[in-house]
């Protein structure tokens, strides 16, 4: 009997789908963070980050239905791009990790923490003429839901938020190491947004100065120390009282 021979079928390595952000993209990163000639780094990131950029935001808002409207579409996809731009010095490719990889993940979570805003607010809203139709039971049911202040605690808090961040500067002018300047500049950013940002507890709060100051959890936690002791240095007691409580 003759023998059969089997037949060896070879397939070829599947193509990527992935390809609008690829090994160029995360070399073009890398040359963005490398030149300090402004001229140059916004023709790399026109001809070669943004595009990679938009094509993100457009796929993950349309997988995961971010957006309900063409309007409302174009304008989250155009945030995440400004979101995306932003933290552009923040990704770090001696770490190992892929440009695409790291920038899905930051464009992932931006999108759910804004969809999660906007469920919020949608739940805060009541039109017009829901008003005029309510009873008043209603509007007193809707009323205990407001979460606008007062003009005057208004006031109050705009007068204190200029005294912290007068007494920032001050403490950011007493420091003298690049890690120390880097932790009270990350502090002046993280203040400046705080009403932007969903989680505020002593962790949440660690894991943002972390980011945007770039330092290890141990840099960061012994300049905080140096920082500590020049606001206790520069504000009285009675200061400290009237900011943060007993």
């Amino acid at each position: 009997m003759k023998k059969v021979k089997k037949r060896t079928i070879r397939r070829g390595k599947k193509k990527s789908k992935n390809n609008y952000f690829n090994q160029g993209t995360h070399d073009a990163i890398r040359c963005y963070q490398q030149t300090d000639i402004q001229g140059e780094k916004h023709k790399i990131y026109v001809e070669s980050i943004l595009p990679a950029f938009d094509k993100l935001a457009e796929n993950l808002i349309f997988i995961h239905k971010f957006a309900k409207t063409p309007d409302s579409f174009e304008r989250m996809k155009n945030d995440c791009v400004t979101f995306l731009y932003e933290t552009l010095h923040k990704f770090d490719p001696d770490r190992g990790t892929k440009a695409f990889s790291y920038f899905n993940v930051v464009a992932k979570n931006w999108l759910i923490i804004q969809s999660k805003k906007r469920t919020k607010q949608m739940k805060r809203v009541l039109s017009i003429e829901a008003i005029e139709e309510a009873t008043g039971a209603e509007i007193s049911f809707h009323e205990s839901f407001r979460v606008e202040p007062s003009q005057e605690k208004s006031i109050l808090r705009a007068e204190s938020k200029k005294d912290l961040e007068e007494l920032l500067t001050q403490i950011k002018h007493s420091l003298k190491t690049e890690k120390e300047i880097a932790c009270i500049d990350a502090i002046i950013s993280l203040f400046e947004r705080v009403d932007d940002l969903e989680l505020l507890n002593k962790r949440a709060v660690f894991v943002y100065l972390r980011d945007i100051s770039n330092l290890s959890p141990k840099q960061l936690s012994v300049t905080m120390s140096k920082i500590r002791k020049q606001y206790r240095e520069i504000s009285d007691k009675n200061d400290f009282l009237l900011l943060f409580g007993d």
